[in-house]
């Protein structure tokens, strides 16, 4: 690998994706304060054949597909290799005052994070198709995973509700961040958050892992204190032993998605009351952050 070559690449993603989230008017909560649903992104990449990516398939199931996976799907090459793939991750965080917002909630979302939820995340898809565009238009061959055709949900007979990839394990593998008791990832901008992807044949150095732990940040794993988000969660679906996924659906259809309809007069859903109002919202916590 050319380090020149793969510094100058990382250097340009990076400039293209906060190009986009700064000042594009895609990144709206399209409501009539036209706030931007996110703040200034997190970036990082990973190899192709990084270990972590086989490692995904074992522990959630062998409907988890790798970054070749999906490449050989999208373009039917087979002579495409792990080594030369690169995935490229970034972690949106929500704007402040969504964060405020949802801080005061105890049983449904407010307005800005269910429209963080929808319309953030119009802008999430519209950023992958936009760092897709930009590396094929220098003749890189690209894909966004979770919007190919191979991207489905499926049931892993450890974890529940699962899916072909998975934007947040993408963002661990990439340095991103950790996950926490509730399965959020924690990160350097913190918990309340969403996550996105690209998949591409470009040559870029690996955004070093800052921890040696897939519970690192987590003040429950790492210190036996906080656990905040047990108590932020309106229908217990978080506890000691972790998340019950399925009452935590349960709760976003047709509870919340109903209240966003009638309360807020568009199609949504969302909660994030275990993403907000806790150490980890906007920061990797520390022990004194915990009374």
């Amino acid at each position: 690998m050319d380090m020149d070559e793969s510094s100058e690449n990382a250097a340009w993603i990076k400039k293209i994706i906060h190009d986009f989230i700064q000042t594009s008017t895609e990144n709206t909560l399209k409501n009539q304060a036209n706030d931007k649903a996110w703040g200034p992104p997190l970036i990082g990449f990973s190899r192709g054949d990084d270990p972590l990516y086989e490692d995904f398939k074992d522990h959630v199931g062998p409907f988890h597909l790798t970054p070749l996976e999906f490449f050989v799907a999208a373009f039917g090459d087979r002579t495409i290799q792990a080594k030369n793939l690169s995935v490229i991750s970034w972690v949106l965080p929500h704007n402040t005052v969504t964060k405020i917002d949802n801080r005061k909630e105890t049983f449904y979302p407010s307005e800005r994070w269910a429209r963080g939820r929808i319309f953030g995340e119009e802008t999430n898809t519209k950023l992958r198709k936009y760092v897709v565009a930009s590396l094929e238009s220098k003749g890189y061959r690209a894909i966004a995973p979770v919007l190919m055709p191979e991207f489905n949900r499926a049931i892993s007979e450890k974890y529940g509700r699962a899916s072909t990839w998975s934007e947040r394990h993408a963002a661990y593998a990439s340095g991103l961040g950790t996950f926490g008791l509730c399965d959020g990832l924690i990160t350097p901008v913190g918990k309340a958050m969403r996550a996105g992807s690209v998949i591409a044949e470009i040559p870029i150095v690996p955004t070093p892992r800052p921890y040696t732990d897939h519970h690192e940040y987590c003040l429950f794993f790492s210190h036996g204190i906080c656990g905040k988000c047990i108590s932020r969660c309106p229908v217990g679906a978080i506890t000691k032993s972790g998340k019950d996924k399925n009452l935590c659906y349960q709760h976003l259809f047709p509870i919340t998605s109903g209240y966003v309809k009638s309360n807020y007069l568009f199609d949504g859903y969302g909660c994030g009351l275990c993403q907000t109002g806790v150490p980890c919202e906007s920061k990797i916590p520390e022990k004194q952050d915990v009374p």
